[in-house]
């Protein structure tokens, strides 16, 4: 089967048979380059600490919602990233990751209002096609050097892009960050002398300029992958396979066993939650976890415990320090967090 990508006008919102912009698509084991510019192209990272921060709620929201992270680079009034959601969550999970972003950025510079510009753009990959991998990973990190920000044989020293960490062993990488996907579909593998020789044919690279024919079609497409990959994608768009409960929103699920879960740890039944008081220890302890593990929305959490609005929930669930010597909220946290490392 051919691959190509299939451009059309994504500024414009215009794409396959007249529709005026592709909605969302998601489904298990789906892969998308995701990005999204500052508000009237402002920047959206002042400093330094505005970039650790940013690296850090990406970090926070791949364990939330499991995504896989390949390739990122973190730019002026920009970023990029290449990633994969074993769960059909993208969509829940960018919403938080940046209104998270957002509301840190705005309580550290004491500002208001929006830091992105509209919809973050997301272009399905065909995940059995692995060698996109390899185009889209080489494009984001070629960013610095396309922009000039890199000067000639620095591009492997940028400190806000994943190509620093394809040059060390695992334990020293995070471990939201899979490099051994890229690594193999450009003929290298997760070992020292390849890892070095990877770094060094990125930095011919950069010097070269071999990426421009990349960058300018990754910019205008909708998809990367051949028709029968389009031809599901616009299948899934028109809702024939969207609809489908396998593929019902993975964080409320995950929520939900979080919270079935607790109130039996609890000794509680649902019936039992509008007898108790909104701030009831077991709910909060509850609460926590959810909000701390999914991208489950404080409305849901409220409505599940039965413990109000969201802002009573974000201020009853957002510290526990008060109940962490209870043995039974101690024993609580520590059976999630085994379970969440026997699931990994």
């Amino acid at each position: 089967m051919g691959s190509y990508l299939y451009s059309c006008d994504l500024e414009k919102g215009t794409g396959e048979e007249g529709m005026p912009r592709m909605p969302r698509v998601e489904f298990e084991g789906a892969v998308y380059h995701t990005m999204c510019r500052g508000n009237r192209r402002e920047k959206i990272f002042w400093d330094d600490r505005d970039r650790e921060i940013f690296v850090a709620t990406l970090e926070e929201v791949s364990g939330r919602t499991g995504w896989r992270v390949h390739a990122f680079v973190l730019m002026a009034n920009h970023y990029h990233l290449l990633l994969e959601t074993p769960k059909a969550n993208l969509v829940r999970g960018m919403h938080w990751f940046q209104a998270t972003y957002t509301a840190r950025f705005n309580a550290r510079h004491r500002l208001v209002g929006h830091l992105f510009a509209g919809r973050y753009k997301a272009l399905p990959m065909e995940p059995e096609d692995r060698r996109h991998f390899g185009t889209v990973s080489d494009y984001i990190h070629l960013n610095p050097a396309r922009a000039g920000v890199t000067k000639s044989g620095e591009l492997t020293g940028y400190l806000w892009s994943s190509l620093q960490w394809y040059g060390v062993a695992r334990k020293k990488r995070p471990q939201w960050l899979e490099v051994e996907t890229v690594l193999g579909e450009r003929g290298f593998a997760d070992r020292t002398e390849d890892r070095r020789r990877y770094l060094a044919w990125m930095e011919e690279r950069a010097l070269e300029g071999r990426n421009a024919g990349d960058a300018k079609s990754l910019k205008r497409g909708w998809y990367l992958g051949g028709h029968e990959f389009r031809d599901r994608l616009l299948e899934m768009a028109r809702g024939e396979v969207r609809s489908s409960p396998a593929l019902r929103d993975h964080s409320e699920r995950q929520a939900e066993q979080l919270a079935s879960t607790g109130l039996q740890h609890f000794g509680l039944k649902d019936g039992d939650l509008r007898e108790l008081s909104k701030a009831d220890w077991r709910k909060r302890a509850v609460g926590h976890l959810i909000k701390t593990e999914t991208t489950a929305s404080l409305s849901w959490i409220g409505r599940r415990l039965q413990m109000g609005t969201d802002a009573y929930v974000s201020r009853l669930c957002s510290r526990i320090d008060d109940l962490e010597q209870n043995p039974q909220v101690r024993r609580w946290l520590k059976t999630v967090a085994k379970s969440k490392r026997e699931h990994k």
